[in-house]
């Protein structure tokens, strides 16, 4: 019996032996099998050959795999039976529409090869184009069309008739019939004739432009915390008046600048409602409430400055917006000593019009300056009010109370402000910009009522950015910032309304607040910031890689002691080189400079690290 079980044994030894055996033959024959990448060969037949080339390899899935490698040759037989279709589609955006396709695999047609009896190997791959004649636009019909409608310069009589350029007729249309408000504008009938022997494309576009609707009533879903009345209010969408596509994208902005909610859609009914309306349904998402951040920026001079905040996106239900900034720079700085600051903010979209939002500030704030120290709360009510798509304007009621000491002696003042403001913004990022501009300018007239002139502070702020070369990796970027404290004479402004040049928000390599005025009153003269200022900053950047950038700069500073810029006041300017991360959100910068003009021209190094642009 032993000796039984010992042969039984070893029999299924050998069996599990010979089918690891063909098992290995196997894995060893599919490997020898398994095709190369494959060079995909393209010939085509006439004059088009360095026009179409590029058109025909973006249309192909046979380039796509040759470009991926390690494909089956079953992976070749099907993007080659799909290729067919693909490729006479390219050929009618080229405006070829008599011509010929064909795909030879080792020799064979590929419509004529089974996709169940796919070759093993396959060592030749060859596409053949004949364009046949290039067509031109015969009748190059469309409408009724509505009044200022712009077609493509292309869809006319004699044109190359590309069917991108149909499309882009009946889509130019349609939505010409949408601004003008029939909402359910589409096209209608569609006749295509081609003449071969002309090599002529007759077509003609009907476009039924629908009844003329007017907004219907909105509806919200998808809202839990913000309350529906006080969405339907900051969305305005004006239910009766007619349509316009344009009035519902801006209703939707209006949504999502309130930051309380993560996505917003607009979605117009299908079916018209009584009445020619067009019912909309406004789904939203919304954002968690709370968010807490921070920012740090380092400057060998400026030293650290330190900043966070909290903020709750919808304080009472209505989508209202409550901030709580505090921050400390100055921090083993050489700026006099380490200022800190608190900072409340509240806003509250949809105040009395869809276009404005209540915005309340208060501020407590104590600066240790070089030149005086300064503690002093500051508040302000406004109204802020958005016209078009990217440019704003405020104004409101504020006051300020504070105490400062400088080199002149210690005083107590309180001030009324009427802070007006306005904004426009046409940067295509606004934290990372390679083209478009930004204007600011700040009016800020201010009452004495105690211990204090009265005056107003004017400053403006621009920018401007081209970007330009392969993939537009060199970007120019220019800032121009001007100054002016009027009516109040250098003693009596408030010291922070004065202007003061030298560090990183003005011009980087002259040390902080290096140029101001020297002012005398008696016996003593002491230095303070002056009524006028003008600066530039000019940057040359490039993406070495999506991720690593280059910087050079050269920034310039004037501070004068009167009003307006003239012979009373200093320039001096600073320049080099910086390094930038880009992290998706923003880049980090890390920005070297030096004295360009002064005693210490090109002796000294400041080094200025932080997150975003400079500007």
């Amino acid at each position: 019996m032993t000796d039984l079980r010992q042969s039984r044994l070893g029999g299924k030894e050998q069996h599990v032996r010979r089918g690891a055996i063909l098992l290995a033959l196997a894995a060893l024959g599919a490997l020898g099998t398994s095709a190369p990448a494959q060079d995909v060969r393209l010939v085509i037949d006439g004059a088009a050959t360095a026009g179409l080339t590029p058109v025909i390899r973006t249309a192909s899935l046979l380039f796509a795999l040759e470009d991926q490698g390690n494909s089956s040759p079953q992976d070749f037989v099907a993007a080659a039976k799909a290729d067919y279709q693909r490729l006479l589609t390219g050929l009618y955006a080229e405006g070829y529409y008599g011509g010929s396709v064909s795909i030879l695999l080792d020799g064979r047609e590929a419509t004529d090869i089974s996709p169940l009896e796919a070759p093993s190997v396959i060592r030749d791959i060859v596409i053949r184009i004949d364009p046949g004649p290039r067509f031109s636009f015969g009748q190059a019909g469309i409408g009724p069309l509505a009044p200022g409608t712009t077609l493509p310069e292309g869809f006319a009589t004699g044109q190359v008739a590309r069917s991108g350029v149909v499309r882009d007729a009946a889509l130019a249309s349609v939505l010409a019939w949408r601004e003008a408000g029939h909402a359910k504008a589409a096209p209608g009938s569609q006749t295509i004739t081609a003449r071969h022997a002309e090599a002529a494309l007759d077509v003609a576009v009907g476009i039924d432009p629908g009844p003329l609707l007017t907004f219907g009533p909105l509806s919200v879903t998808g809202n839990r915390d913000v309350r529906t009345d006080r969405i339907l209010a900051i969305a305005g969408l004006p239910e009766g008046q007619v349509y316009s596509p344009d009035e519902l994208a801006r209703a939707a902005a209006r949504l999502r600048q309130t930051g309380a909610f993560g996505s917003v859609t607009m979605v117009e009914a299908e079916a018209v409602g009584p009445g020619d309306t067009l019912p909309i349904t406004a789904q939203v998402t919304e954002q968690l409430p709370r968010r807490i951040g921070y920012g740090i920026e380092l400057s060998s001079t400026d030293g650290l400055a330190l900043s966070g905040y909290w903020m709750h996106r919808n304080l009472l239900g209505g989508a209202e917006n409550f901030r709580i900034d505090a921050s400390a720079s100055g921090l083993g700085g050489n700026t006099g000593g380490i200022d800190y600051g608190l900072d409340l903010h509240f806003g509250r979209p949809g105040f009395g019009n869809p276009h404005n939002t209540l915005l309340a500030d208060l501020t407590l704030s104590s600066d240790e300056e070089p030149d005086y120290a300064l503690r002093q709360v500051d508040g302000s009510l406004r109204i802020s009010r958005q016209f078009g798509d990217d440019w704003s304007a405020e104004a409101g009621l504020g006051f300020l109370v504070a105490q400062e000491d400088n080199a002149f002696g210690a005083r107590d003042y309180a001030l009324l402000t009427l802070p007006v403001a306005g904004a426009m913004d046409r940067r295509d990022n606004p934290l990372d910009p390679s083209s478009g501009y930004y204007l600011d300018l700040d009016l800020l007239p201010f009452v004495g009522l105690t211990g204090i002139d009265s005056g107003a502070r004017l400053f403006a702020d621009g920018r401007y950015y081209l970007s330009f070369g392969a993939d537009r990796r060199m970007t120019l970027a220019a800032r121009g910032q001007l100054g002016s404290v009027i009516g109040a004479g250098i003693l009596q402004a408030p010291a922070d309304f004065l202007f003061y040049s030298g560090g990183g928000g003005t011009v980087r390599g002259q040390p902080y607040h290096a140029l101001g005025v020297d002012v005398t009153q008696g016996l003593v003269t002491a230095r303070r910031g002056g009524l006028s200022f003008v600066g530039a900053q000019l940057e040359a950047r490039f993406d070495v890689t999506r991720t690593i950038g280059l910087v050079g700069f050269y920034d310039i500073g004037y501070v004068g002691a009167e009003s307006l810029p003239a012979t009373a006041g200093d320039w001096h300017s600073g320049t080099g080189f910086g390094l930038r991360y880009n992290t998706g959100i923003g880049p980090i910068r890390l920005d070297l400079a030096t004295p360009a003009s002064g005693p210490d021209a090109f002796g000294s190094l400041q080094v200025y690290v932080g997150i975003g642009q400079s500007f």
